[in-house]
């Protein structure tokens, strides 16, 4: 697909040379001839570059600069007649990418415009590569933390909420709850969760597991109608990714 590029300029005779020459290079283009109405079209529509006289009838061409750059990130290489280094200095800081005096070589222009388009390629990409990172690290879990629905599991806080909402769990609670998060969708029998839970030098009985389950339906399954501890008859005891 052809790069566009929106020629600014109210001499119309030089506009069309230059719109000649930049169709003879492949670009599609597009011509104002005044500030308002060159305002209007760069802002309804989408140009890979401008060229932007500065003076223009209407609205001079800074002011549509200034007001162009509020709205949208688009290379603009100002075209002038006026020679001083204050107008230099003065279109670059409002934005502009480039500052080419009349009367120029159109290779000049033409090389200026390629140099133009190559730097807002690089800039495109590198936004678009920070814009991925960001998604990345924002979607990216956290160390320690496991989710289940609207439950967060914190392990280096030791903390667990549901929905915002904080709930209290004992030391074994929690150790309960961490391990069947950590092996989802995994059915863990009562003596792994009792090795796990209580440690390998643990002698009483399994059903300490059935009263730590009860406990953590009652302050989580029970207390937000949800069904996440789920028993698996002469099995054990599972959380499974869906419910």
């Amino acid at each position: 697909m052809s790069a566009r590029i929106l020629v600014v300029e109210d001499e119309e005779k030089l506009a069309r040379f230059i719109e000649l020459e930049l169709m003879h290079e492949g670009y599609e283009v597009e011509k104002a001839f005044d500030g308002r109405s060159a305002l209007a079209l760069a802002l309804e529509e989408d140009f890979d570059l401008i060229l932007l006289d500065v003076m223009l009838p209407q609205l001079n061409g800074m002011e549509v600069l200034r007001r162009l750059q509020q709205e949208k990130k688009v290379p603009v290489i100002l075209l002038t007649a006026r020679d001083a280094v204050m107008d230099k200095v003065a279109g670059l800081d409002a934005g502009a990418v480039d500052y080419i005096t009349k009367p120029f070589a159109i290779e000049e222009l033409l090389a200026r415009i390629r140099v133009a388009m190559k730097l807002s390629g690089m800039q495109k990409l590198a936004r678009e590569a920070e814009k991925a990172a960001a998604l990345a690290k924002e979607s990216a879990p956290e160390e320690g933390v496991m989710t289940w629905e609207a439950l967060r599991f914190d392990e280096k806080r030791r903390r667990v909420t549901y929905a915002g909402q904080e709930i209290e769990l004992s030391n074994r609670e929690f150790l309960m709850l961490g391990t069947l998060l950590q092996n989802r969708d995994i059915v863990l029998s009562r003596e792994t969760l009792l090795e796990k839970v209580c440690g390998y030098d643990y002698y009483g009985e399994t059903n300490i597991v059935d009263v730590y389950v009860r406990h953590l339906r009652a302050k989580i399954d029970e207390s937000f109608g949800v069904k996440m501890i789920q028993t698996v008859r002469g099995a054990g005891y599972v959380i499974r990714s869906e419910y």
